[in-house]
């Protein structure tokens, strides 16, 4: 009988257990592996385990995948991959590559020669250390071993629309149980519009990337912590060997995983590069058009991957609050690349006092990890306010004077100019009852070709009065509108119109918040088209 997860750890522990009696030990898991690092080499055990995607539930089924985790890895590390060993139940105890005769085999692993983990480009990118020239190694490395595994029928098959649609509802249908705490409905339900439309939108382009050879046996999980720099050489590991259908793909899926990884690590420079370089060595020029998709079905696997493994019993409580943390960024980045691409994108939520234009933005805010810069925040901010307190009439007047107003409006501009031009989006929420306002902030956008959206939130009159009664009732508000305002406040409105500006669009509030909110994402998921 193999033994369990956690009695494996425990015996592999030991020096003794090794051919090398190692100086340290060292673990890492996923909810598929456990990894025992112990310089010079490392031993990947597969657990036992049966998912929708994958079958390790039985020795033989684990030695299989240890076998052809070494035959495709050698593709793109060959000096890495060294063989599958036993793990042989000897008389002093769990021994990796024990002698046959030494007692029954109860598990098989993995061995890897130890890479400096300096050295990794994830490492790399963190210290800095990592350039434009190791970018395009890597490059040239990926283009030779694409342009070596010409596709056949049997993988092209991977490219259909419906085996393309099959594998994304897939994922939607795992991540279902992430919704409420790690990602939120809408959220949810926006990836899935996205991801529908785009199969709608572009399945002739997917079919023509099938038949002109796109398709390809690749790798599968290109990421960053899987590239190996040395001066001699590029190596790239750890590819997918469980599941064929994650490994036979459009080469721009591929591409797409590190480019996304550059991007969540804030290289989106290098992610463009990095793009670029592939589809000039791969003379792709349709490659561009379908990398955010990708990027963005890459960022929502791993968010489901983080949400499963913060759900591992074997792995500390700081460890599953890193996973849990870990998805609800990459959900976010997924969400991020549906409505803004590569971006950057500038979200304008505004709308009449009462409209819920903060719950709004904020919403929006939080489901695509952008900052949300409200008004009400800075102008309490710069006055020493505290943000919840109702100052008296004097101050309110001084407070909403046109200077003020005119400063807080012009540190909105600023702070999402610095932002964009560091390639970073955001929401910004503010009435902007004034075209003049709005003109200024179009200006500052156009000048620095910063892609922009208003959204204007609605509501009729008595929901607004209703709203702004309730909130008479309540302490914890930063806004100092109240029902008493409501007449003066709409005569200051000046309504934007049809003609004013084509990225203008309007939404109702006085549905379900969860409603409306989907009702923007869905607007600017269409919009970014």
């Amino acid at each position: 009988m193999a033994p369990s997860i956690s009695d494996l750890k425990d015996a592999l522990s030991a020096p003794a257990a090794y051919p090398h009696d190692p100086d340290r030990i060292d673990f890492e898991q996923t909810h598929i592996s456990l990894v025992a690092l112990v310089p010079p080499r490392v031993y990947k055990i597969k657990k036992p385990v049966s998912l929708k995607y994958l079958d390790f539930s039985t020795l033989e089924r684990r030695r299989h995948f240890c076998e052809q985790e070494v035959r495709l890895n050698r593709r793109l590390a060959p000096d890495t991959y060294e063989g599958v060993v036993p793990i042989v139940d000897t008389d002093d105890g769990l021994r990796v590559d024990g002698a046959p005769d030494a007692g029954p085999v109860v598990e098989v692993a993995v061995a890897m020669r130890y890479l400096d983990p300096d050295q990794f480009l994830e490492a790399r990118l963190a210290r800095g250390a990592a350039s434009a020239a190791e970018i395009d190694r890597v490059a040239r490395t990926l283009c030779a071993f694409y342009e070596s595994r010409p596709s056949t029928p049997e993988v092209a098959e991977a490219g259909r629309i419906d085996r393309l649609r099959a594998v994304t509802e897939g994922n939607f249908a795992e991540a279902e149980g992430h919704v409420g705490h790690l990602l939120s409905r809408p959220a949810h339900e926006a990836l899935r519009f996205y991801a529908d439309r785009f199969y709608d939108q572009h399945a002739a382009r997917l079919h023509r990337r099938r038949a002109g050879g796109c398709i390809v046996e690749g790798h599968g999980d290109l990421r960053l912590e899987h590239v190996h720099l040395t001066d001699d050489r590029v190596a790239i590991f750890d590819c997918v060997e469980f599941n064929d259908e994650f490994r036979h793909l459009d080469v721009a899926n591929d591409v797409a995983f590190l480019a996304m990884d550059l991007d969540r690590k804030g290289r989106p420079d290098l992610a463009r590069r990095f793009v670029d370089r592939m589809a000039e060595g791969l003379d792709d020029p349709g490659l561009h058009a379908v990398i955010p998709f990708y990027k963005s079905q890459r960022a929502q696997v791993r968010g489901k991957v983080h949400g499963l493994r913060a759900a591992t019993e074997e792995i500390s409580a700081a460890e599953q609050d890193r996973s849990r943390a870990q998805a609800r960024h990459y959900y976010q980045l997924a969400l991020h690349y549906a409505v803004a691409g590569a971006g950057p994108l500038v979200v304008v939520v505004m709308g009449r006092p009462g409209t819920g234009k903060s719950t709004q933005a904020e919403a929006v805010a939080r489901a695509l990890g952008w900052p949300h810069l409200a008004s009400d925040r800075i102008r309490k901010t710069h006055a020493g306010i505290p943000l919840h307190e109702r100052p008296d009439a004097a101050t309110r007047k001084r407070l909403y004077a046109d200077r003020t107003t005119e400063a807080t409006y012009a540190t909105l501009r600023t702070r999402a100019l610095e932002r964009a031009r560091r390639h970073q989006s955001t929401v910004l929420d503010a009435t902007f009852s004034r075209e003049a306002q709005r003109d200024g902030l179009r200006a500052d956008l156009r000048a620095a070709d910063v892609p922009y959206v208003f959204v204007e939130v609605t509501a009729g009159d008595a929901a607004l009065k209703k709203r702004l009664r309730e909130r008479s009732a309540e302490d914890a508000t930063a806004s100092d509108a109240r029902a008493t305002d409501f007449e003066m406040l709409t005569d200051r409105y000046e309504a934007p119109n049809a003609l004013e500006d084509p990225r203008h669009v309007r939404i109702g509030t006085e549905g379900a918040p969860e409603q409306t909110t989907l009702d923007i994402l869905k607007t600017l998921i269409r919009l970014a088209d």
